[in-house]
């Protein structure tokens, strides 16, 4: 009864199962049962046994009748746009069909970075929290069905809790076809890397540039020029503008006076990130900072001031990898300068020294150089002192968490902890000697007074040696 089955399928022309497709338990069984009902049917010429395997057969056949001849397609991807920490992520993982068979069954698993935590997921409408507490939508597979030549998208939501570049995937899929006889492959799909920027800290430095590099700016200077703020009313000189003249004044004096203004000149700020260690562990956006989580969001919130006031801003890494960001101004700087914040690293390297953070074409010997650093390594201290002999305006903020807890371990690491900070606090004191201002990172205001300082340093006369 089987033969004319068999004939009756080579007659029809249809597509070869692709590579990749093998049978299931279930084929096998379907035909290991169907056989042996047979044989027992013709050896003890019983016609029940094989009336009993004719719906088996029929059944496979029948479900065999048009076999899938391409793979399922899997790919992900996620909304592009500017992503903050804390911010809702929606990334989409999509299954498509490509063949005429229709795919019964579609079993989807993806890995999702520990930062971008997915607490729901969205197939066809119908709406699967995960909890709060649940373990990024990786371990637990998404079921759906596939028809044929459509496409089914799994929507996973929820929030992004650090900033960096975060993976979601590797997506696989693996799909059940011709009513779960056959099996694909597993179709891997490649990551997706989604974007999410640094939470930009409060801050808001009022005070006045030391020096300033420009004609132009926000920053009032003490040299006359063309400016807003007022210097006084003089007499009129040949060359003053007529706009300039102050009437009042001048119908006073019977003698015409001109209003003297300061000159507004634009700076030039240079950050310069300490990425020689790491320390703290970070807890996103609502836990507690890291060494680089500090510095990450210092370093974005201070060039959105100063580019927000016409400055031009540069980024500078003091580290192996050595990168640098060129000085600019304006939000597409700003942009810049968050994509380049995304791949700061703590990177550790034996190297003793990096006199290329010191050549002219990086540091301008008017630029106010902000060093975030932890000072945990010499090298930085070093650094600090360096730049402050070479009469550039350095201004280091100390990165470090203030509430590190001290080693657990029982014996003499409690001691040596409190070593390394008497050992450190005296760096610190050694550095402002030095003339280093060190200040704690606080967000609003946390630089005010010591660039005050620094400003009224920079007009003050200097006394040489004969």
């Amino acid at each position: 009864m089987a033969a004319p089955v068999v004939s009756s399928r080579s007659d029809v022309s249809e597509p070869e199962p692709a590579a990749g497709w093998a049978p299931t338990r279930a084929l096998g069984r379907a035909v290991l049962l169907t056989g042996l009902l047979l044989v027992a049917g013709v050896i003890l010429g019983r016609v029940d046994l094989i009336v009993l395997a004719t719906p088996f057969a029929v059944g496979t056949a029948y479900a065999l009748r048009r076999r899938p001849a391409a793979l399922p397609q899997v790919w992900v991807s996620h909304d592009d746009e500017h992503l903050v920490e804390g911010g809702e992520l929606t990334a989409t993982v999509t299954v498509g069909n490509p063949d005429v068979v229709d795919h019964d069954l579609a079993v989807l698993r993806t890995r999702v970075s520990s930062w971008l935590r997915v607490d729901r997921a969205t197939i066809a409408g119908s709406v699967t929290r995960l909890g709060s507490d649940s373990s990024p939508a990786t371990d637990r597979p998404f079921v759906t069905g596939v028809p044929r030549d459509t496409a089914v998208d799994v929507t996973l939501r929820g929030a992004a809790l650090r900033w960096g570049r975060h993976p979601v995937g590797p997506a696989g899929v693996r799909v059940a076809a011709a009513q779960g006889l056959l099996i694909s492959r597993v179709v891997i799909a490649e990551p997706a890397r989604v974007r999410v920027y640094p939470v930009t800290e409060p801050f808001e430095a009022v005070e006045a540039m030391p020096r300033a590099a420009g004609l132009v700016g926000a920053h009032h200077s003490r040299k006359p020029g063309e400016g807003g703020e007022l210097a006084g009313v003089r007499v009129f000189a040949p060359g003053d503008r007529l706009r300039r003249i102050d009437w009042r004044v001048s119908l006073r004096a019977r003698q015409l006076h001109v209003a003297a203004t300061l000159s507004d000149r634009d700076a030039e700020v240079v950050v310069l990130l300490d990425v020689l260690a790491e320390a703290g562990r970070s807890g996103g956006v609502k836990g507690t900072a890291s060494v680089l989580d500090t510095t990450v969001r210092a370093a974005a919130a201070i060039a959105e001031h100063y580019l927000y006031r016409g400055d031009r801003v540069a980024l500078l890494e003091h580290g192996p990898a050595a990168r640098r960001l060129r000085p600019a101004t304006g939000r597409r700087q700003y942009l810049t300068v968050l994509e380049w914040l995304l791949d700061v690293r703590a990177e550790s390297s034996p190297q003793e020294s990096y006199d290329h953070l010191f050549g002219p074409q990086l540091l301008s010997a008017d630029a106010l150089v902000v060093v975030l650093t932890p000072l945990l390594d010499e090298r930085s201290a070093q650094m600090l002192a360096r730049l402050a002999r070479s009469g550039r305006f350095v201004v280091a903020v100390d990165t470090l968490p203030a509430d590190l807890p001290p080693p657990k371990d029982r014996g003499w690491a409690e001691v040596a902890y409190r070593l390394w900070r008497l050992d450190r606090d005296t760096m610190i004191d050694q550095l402002r000697e030095h003339g280093v201002p060190v200040v704690r990172w606080a967000g609003t205001g946390s630089l005010d007074q010591v660039l005050r300082d620094v400003a009224r340093l920079a007009i003050a006369p200097r006394v040489g040696g004969r």
